[in-house]
């Protein structure tokens, strides 16, 4: 499984492992200061679903952009972006009106493909073996 999502993205394994850590902690954290702990729970990991569609989205995207040129590369990120963005109000506007889950536990759970991003190299250089090659060195060095 990390074989192919290293196909699609060399970054993205780290970055899919982020996301669902930070859910892990929130989950552990809700457990102490949250009274509603099923809606917290639902909307949390509905958030962190959302996030790993996200990133998933945002791979395959990058990696349709760079095979096209400049202007139809900007495009096409700029349509992919309305479109995971209008995909999260959505989510949150349809756990707003159905209650089925916190929507302010789901924004977290969204909010943890941004933490997972800038917190990628560390991944990068934590999970580096030898004769890997390390993304954050093959974005740098290239």
């Amino acid at each position: 499984m990390r074989t192919r999502l290293r196909e699609i993205n060399m970054a993205l394994p780290g970055l899919l492992l982020g996301i669902i850590l930070f859910g892990v902690l929130c989950q552990i954290a809700g457990l102490f200061f949250v009274e509603d702990k099923a809606g917290y729970s639902i909307g949390l990991w509905i958030g962190v679903l959302t996030a790993v569609f996200m990133a998933l989205h945002m791979a395959v995207t990058l990696n349709s952009a760079v095979e096209r040129d400049v202007k139809g590369a900007q495009a096409a990120a700029t349509r992919q972006n309305i479109i995971r963005y209008l995909i999260v109000v959505i989510v949150l506007g349809i756990l707003m009106l159905t209650e089925i889950g916190n929507p302010l536990a789901a924004f977290a759970g969204v909010m943890g493909l941004k933490l997972s991003a800038y917190a990628q190299p560390l991944f990068a250089k934590l999970s580096h073996t030898k004769g890997e090659e390390n993304p954050s060195e093959v974005l740098i060095d290239k």
